[in-house]
């Protein structure tokens, strides 16, 4: 049986309140729960939900990813690399959204073809059909000269 390291959680999570230069109470308040609650995190006396964690991450401006592999809710060795990937996709100035969330799909679907699931819950969850061109989701149909209602550029496409 897996122990849960809450304590290594807590001494963590004091530490990154304490770099914010935040009172256990402001980031209570900005995380959205009790003072005693956060107090009782921070000393190891409790795990905290996965939503309890997202909303302390956001409050202290970090990866929520962090704390869940820190929680025990994510494998630190086999997610990592996932997270990280991700990140760095998340990251890059170069790509605009629609980018990277095709991107992120098309790594998904390379994941799960290889027999890895999804550990993070993402919108890349769902199975991703890629067309001949190798574009996926709604992508692959939305703007594909070759498929009935493609985009408004298709030169088959009249008005009326």
């Amino acid at each position: 049986m897996a122990s849960l390291n809450v304590g290594n959680l807590g001494e963590y999570l004091r530490e990154q309140r304490r770099n914010a230069q935040l009172s256990l109470r402001q980031l209570a308040d900005a995380a959205g729960v009790s003072n005693p609650y956060l107090s009782q995190i921070e000393r190891g006396l409790r795990k905290p939900s996965a939503e309890v964690l997202q909303q302390v991450a956001k409050a202290l401006r970090i990866s929520a990813e962090t704390l869940y592999v820190r929680a025990g809710i994510l494998d630190a060795e086999r997610d990592r690399d996932e997270v990280e990937t991700r990140a760095v996709i998340l990251a890059d100035p170069t790509l605009n959204d629609r980018q990277k969330q095709v991107l992120l799909q098309i790594y998904e679907s390379f994941r799960k073809e290889n027999g890895f699931g999804t550990g993070t819950g993402t919108e890349a969850d769902t199975d991703v059909d890629t067309d001949v061109d190798g574009r996926t989701g709604s992508d692959a149909t939305a703007d594909d000269p070759r498929t009935v209602g493609g985009s408004d550029a298709d030169p088959r496409r009249t008005a009326g």
